[in-house]
């Protein structure tokens, strides 16, 4: 199958760059399963496993798409003039699209899904490639210490403060390693965190995110919003680290209790950690999202989709009106 991926980003992401992860991870899954990758992208990226086309911002996107392409993947947004078989991931929760488009939309959780009136949904998946670990080489819970909180800490609604809180009151010699912030940060009202037990690395690339969640003894991480996915609990999980956060958006569906705890209570969630964090098996987390959270899974899921499309047949037929305006509000955490 001929398939062009199109993302107006760098790749590869050299830090974070979530949605440029993950698009980065299934064309390398389908390259790898045989299909003919074309990766329309910005300027000055270089992928290896695919034909690489630099877009021109001057020009149409749609005229820069290959004619003999079979399917294009589009991420959050599809020109209104493209008229080969497409779909369209969505990856916030901000995201509007013609009824017409609706059709060929693609969310990132059950959860996300039915928030948008559809209901085709695709997990996101890593190249776990990327991370140099095997459930062998897993590091016991009894070895670890400290928690670490990964995402855009500037964000209010990812919730830093209260992962913090959390951090600070399930012990007095517990740590928190934020992953993805500063200690003093101006961009979303004035926050400074003066405790030496907080320890702030910025945007972490994947080695030192491999190195920090090894460690940690779990992620804490209580959303304040309905969270479309979340890759720092897959990435989590992937690490061995259990996932204490909030009930929000697609967390039921990922957290199970064998691999966290979902609360949104501050007091309730430190005492949790507190009284039953030990139990949780690092391994058993590796396997969990090393199963259900890998490029590979998601590319043979995508790939249905793709011959649904192909085959002339909406992804969400019946889609009903949407559940939420798209409005991020502070959800409730005490």
């Amino acid at each position: 199958m001929k398939i062009t991926l199109v993302i107006d980003s760098l790749l590869p992401a050299l830090l974070y760059g979530g949605t440029q992860r993950v698009v980065w991870a299934l064309g390398k899954a389908l390259a790898g399963m045989g299909h003919d990758i074309t990766m329309l992208c910005a300027r000055g990226s270089s992928v290896p496993f695919a034909r690489t086309v630099g877009i021109d911002p001057s020009r149409p996107l749609a005229a820069q798409i290959p004619a003999d392409s079979d399917v294009v993947h589009f991420q959050d947004s599809v020109p209104e003039d493209i008229v080969l078989p497409y779909i369209v991931t969505i990856n916030g929760n901000r995201v509007r699209l013609t009824e017409e488009q609706r059709k060929f939309s693609v969310y990132v959780s059950r959860n996300h899904a039915l928030r948008n009136g559809c209901r085709a949904f695709v997990y996101n998946g890593l190249d776990w490639e990327a991370y140099p670990v095997t459930s062998g080489a897993i590091p016991p819970m009894d070895s670890r210490r400290g928690f670490h909180f990964l995402g855009k800490a500037a964000w209010r609604v990812k919730n830093v403060k209260g992962a913090i809180n959390v951090a600070l009151n399930v012990d007095r010699k517990s740590t928190l390693e934020v992953l993805g912030g500063d200690r003093l940060n101006f961009k979303m009202g004035f926050r400074f965190t003066l405790s030496p037990r907080i320890h702030f690395h910025g945007m972490a690339d994947d080695s030192l995110k491999t190195k920090v969640i090894s460690a940690s003894r779990g992620l804490i991480f209580p959303v304040r919003w309905e969270e479309p996915f979340g890759l720092a609990v897959t990435e989590s999980l992937y690490l061995g680290a259990p996932v204490f956060a909030t009930p929000y958006g697609s967390l039921p569906e990922l957290v199970t209790p064998e691999v966290g705890y979902l609360t949104a209570s501050s007091s309730d969630m430190a005492t949790h950690i507190r009284e039953q964090g030990a139990g949780y098996d690092p391994v058993r987390c590796h396997e969990y999202a090393a199963d259900l959270f890998g490029s590979r899974t998601m590319a043979e899921k995508y790939l249905k989709y793709y011959e649904e499309v192909i085959n002339g047949h909406p992804l969400n037929p019946c889609h009903e009106p949407l559940k939420s305006d798209g409005r991020i509000e502070k959800l409730y955490w005490e």
